[in-house]
């Protein structure tokens, strides 16, 4: 069998880390895939779970369509350093769509994506979905650096609400996208960020 599509939803089904073990093991196995879709919202893969599930995609090294949904997954920091480890493997992808709602990643933890996702340079849709994340200011710097980066994007979705971003946050978040010259779409949800009047200046010259 060569699969080049592959779409998997075990939302809510008790998954830990030895499921997702065996779900990353099986992925590495799917060489010649150009979109995968992985929905695994709450379940308890850890971060360990993350760890086998980054495995596995980085040896997907055809992937033009990526969706991973992590919601409610406890993997942290170092989950996400190891998703962005394997997103940075997907050289080629057009779209990236990353729900890790509700995992404790902090700001190490965007960091790491960033890592990752800035070797993707051919992107042109991007979401990113990390409400209620504790990712501050320092996090929103890294994703506004990481934005600033994927100069090919036409569709930008970020939802970053309670993360605790500031004035700070908004101005980094802002400068980043106002690189992205060719944006057609452009969607922020930055509720319960403490941003204020400024904050929200600097969104406004951002788009």
């Amino acid at each position: 069998m060569t699969l080049t599509s592959l779409n998997l939803n075990l939302r809510n089904n008790s998954i830990g880390e030895k499921g997702a073990k065996n779900l990353g093991e099986g992925i590495s196995k799917c060489v010649t895939l150009t979109s995968l879709n992985l929905n695994l919202n709450i379940n308890s893969i850890g971060k360990n779970g993350a760890k086998y599930l980054g495995e596995g995609i980085s040896k997907c090294v055809s992937l033009s369509s990526l969706n991973l949904d992590f919601f409610n997954n406890s993997i942290g920091e170092k989950g996400a350093k190891y998703l962005g480890k394997g997103i940075s493997k997907c050289v080629i992808l057009t779209s990236l769509n990353l729900n890790l709602m509700n995992n404790s990643i902090g700001k190490n933890g965007a960091k790491y994506l960033r890592e990752g996702i800035s070797k993707c340079v051919t992107l042109t849709s991007l979401n990113l979905n990390l409400n209620s994340n504790s990712i501050g200011e320092n996090g929103a710097m890294y994703l506004g650096e990481e934005i600033s980066k994927c100069i090919t994007l036409n569709s930008l979705r970020l939802d970053l609400f309670s993360n605790s971003i500031g004035e700070n946050g908004a101005k980094c978040l802002g400068k980043g996208i106002s690189k992205c010259v060719t944006l057609a779409s452009l969607n922020l949800n930055l509720w319960e960020n403490n941003i204020g009047d400024d904050g929200a200046m600097y969104l406004g010259k951002g788009v």
